[in-house]
């Protein structure tokens, strides 16, 4: 599980379980688990009539610490506790004012920040008190080679599978957005077929738009296959759906997969499990990059790897010419298959 899923949960349980902290510290550049545990203290430590009297939900670009401070000394009217939510902390000023407050925090307030993407100076004497006193989060973005093993953990537990074929279309369309990655798989759970317990592409094709059949994944499958037909198919797609399929992200995608392939060529344990583990990439995908090695040899690995970098700087105005993209893109795939 990765490190934030499981230091979330566990803040989760302790709410489940009615252990509150006086202080939540909610910050890093990824907003989804911020959103998350502050969601979940917002509709679930009062019940609904409590909410009216007890929930203040404030935001940084409309108050000074101290009206937080003066609000989080407020006793709560009817419930055990009163909870303040700062959203938008991130854009509050004079955090050194809050620091007698942390000192000394009312029990009976659970004061709530999220401080989105970013993270204030941890130096600072505040930021310490907060340590002493509270529960401090921080939630980082993922790395491109994690998504995958987040998507299939979201959906194991909702008690479904996801093909790998399918996982690698949300990968490369979605990015290492979660917060939309996790709405798209709401989607996509809710509209399967009762009878079909895992997403498919077929699924994710019909529900999210992505085409199964052309897409950056079956681009280097094509590469792989040496199927010149398929590759120059997919172009024309991409060319015909630019919105879906621009041109930085297809070039990054096969930057990653030759050089992957690179890195496969200098393996010395060329295993399945020492493969997947070294590119951090689902097992399922070795037998391509040992196919591709027996296609694509070391040097004519490196020279693809500069021709994708000079078609990126093509496609930013170096020496162009004013191509087009699809122009660029077909001479990339002529120069990769010949």
């Amino acid at each position: 599980m990765i490190k934030q899923e499981a230091a979330a949960n566990e803040i989760l349980q302790e709410i489940k379980s009615k252990k509150f902290h006086p202080i939540y510290f909610l910050m890093g550049e990824e907003p989804y688990y911020i959103d998350k545990i502050s969601n979940y203290i917002q509709e679930n430590v009062l019940s609904e009539s409590e909410k009216d009297f007890d929930l203040t939900i404030l935001y940084g670009k409309d108050v000074e610490i101290s009206t937080v401070i003066n609000t989080a000394k407020r006793f709560p009217m009817i419930a055990p506790y009163q909870v303040v939510i700062v959203k938008e902390a991130q854009m509050i000023s004079s955090w050194e004012n809050l620091v007698y407050y942390l000192q000394k925090p009312l029990k009976s307030t659970i004061l709530v920040f999220c401080y989105k993407y970013g993270t204030p100076d941890k130096r600072t004497k505040w930021f310490q008190e907060t340590k002493k006193t509270g529960v401090i989060f921080e939630s980082g973005k993922l790395y491109d080679y994690q998504v995958g093993e987040w998507i299939r953990s979201y959906i194991k537990i909702r008690k479904a599978g996801i093909t790998p074929e399918a996982e690698n279309m949300l990968v490369d369309y979605l990015g290492t957005d979660l917060t939309k990655i996790a709405n798209e798989l709401d989607k996509l759970l809710l509209t399967k077929p009762q009878d079909i317990n895992q997403i498919t592409p077929e699924l994710v094709e019909k529900n999210i738009g992505i085409s199964k059949d052309y897409n950056v994944f079956e681009l280097q499958k094509a590469f792989v296959n040496r199927d010149v037909l398929k590759a120059n198919r997919i172009v024309l797609y991409f060319a015909e759906n630019k919105k879906n399929n621009p041109l930085v992200l297809v070039l990054a995608q096969l930057f990653n997969f030759f050089g992957n392939l690179l890195l496969y060529h200098f393996m010395k344990d060329k295993t399945e499990k020492n493969v997947a583990a070294e590119l951090k990439i689902n097992p399922f995908f070795v037998k391509d990059y040992q196919s591709a090695s027996k296609i694509y040899n070391r040097d004519k690995t490196i020279k693809i790897l500069s021709e994708i970098r000079e078609t990126d700087a093509k496609s930013k105005g170096v020496d162009s010419a004013g191509i087009d993209e699809e122009e660029l893109l077909k001479e990339l795939v002529y120069k990769i298959m010949h």
